[in-house]
């Protein structure tokens, strides 16, 4: 088993105030760590903290706002030395053909990459100052299995995924003289308020206390890519592996089909 949760840890984590986030904080909570949750909205951060009101600190922001995040940063070594940073905080928008907007990848972007990008701005300082102490450093990035296939209408959120993945191992390989771990998630479907918008089947749904559940275990044991579940990641992961045009075919097949 690896380090990272052996003990009680220090740990932040963005998006925490529903869907994924919230039931990853729930269960870290349930574990004896110390937590500082972010969100945009106040009360769900609110109710985390009263789960364990001496270890939880609700730290309120919208990631894509670098003036708030910046102002966070005390807060980060609130309970001491910052073992973990879970960055989790994203969007997902759909892109209308018929009626394109650039301005739909621009949400995606911004806030799944840059957003993402801008918390290491306080987050990596205080690892690096973790690390110097002898003390366990890591770095998950949230990031979909959705950018391994083509899918129609998430032009924006496909693109966002793919950037944030890039990011992530791009920070891996830069970070591992220093001894930070830089852990990649790559969800498939999981029920959430982002997903429950979703007008489409999506095959495989897991329950977000479910997602959290394999995030954790695979984060205790060590590991620096977590995909779930497994009959749908593989599925895309094959399906990524075939010949440019079959892909090709079978995407504008899928798209004609949901345009019916």
């Amino acid at each position: 088993m690896s380090k990272r949760l052996e003990s009680t840890r220090n740990i932040w984590i963005t998006g925490a105030g529903t869907g994924i986030g919230e039931a990853v904080s729930k269960a870290l909570i349930e574990q004896g760590h110390r937590l500082i949750v972010t969100g945009r909205r106040q009360q769900p951060l609110d109710a985390l903290a009263q789960l364990a009101p001496d270890r939880v600190t609700p730290a309120p922001a919208d990631t894509t706002d670098a003036e708030r995040l910046q102002a966070l940063a005390p807060e980060l070594e609130r309970y001491g030395a910052l073992n973990m940073v879970i960055l989790n905080a994203g969007t997902c928008e759909y892109l209308e053909i018929a009626d394109y907007d650039s301005q739909i990848i621009a949400n995606n972007l911004n806030t799944n990459v840059v957003g993402t990008a801008r918390c290491l701005d306080i987050a990596l300082p205080a690892l690096r100052r973790a690390k110097a102490k002898g003390e366990p450093a890591t770095l998950v990035i949230v990031s979909s299995s959705a950018w391994w296939f083509p899918f129609a209408r998430a032009e924006g959120y496909g693109a966002s995924k793919a950037a944030l993945t890039y990011f992530a191992h791009a920070l891996r390989a830069d970070l591992a003289a220093e001894g930070i771990d830089v852990v990649v998630v790559s969800p498939g479907f999981v029920k959430t308020p982002l997903t429950d918008r979703n007008d489409f089947p999506m095959p495989f749904l897991v329950s977000a206390e479910d997602a959290a559940d394999r995030i954790v275990k695979g984060l205790a044991r060590g590991r620096n890519e977590i995909a779930f579940p497994k009959r749908f990641t593989w599925t895309l992961r094959l399906l990524g592996a075939l010949p440019r045009p079959i892909i090709d075919r079978m995407s504008a097949a899928m798209a004609r089909q949901g345009n019916n």
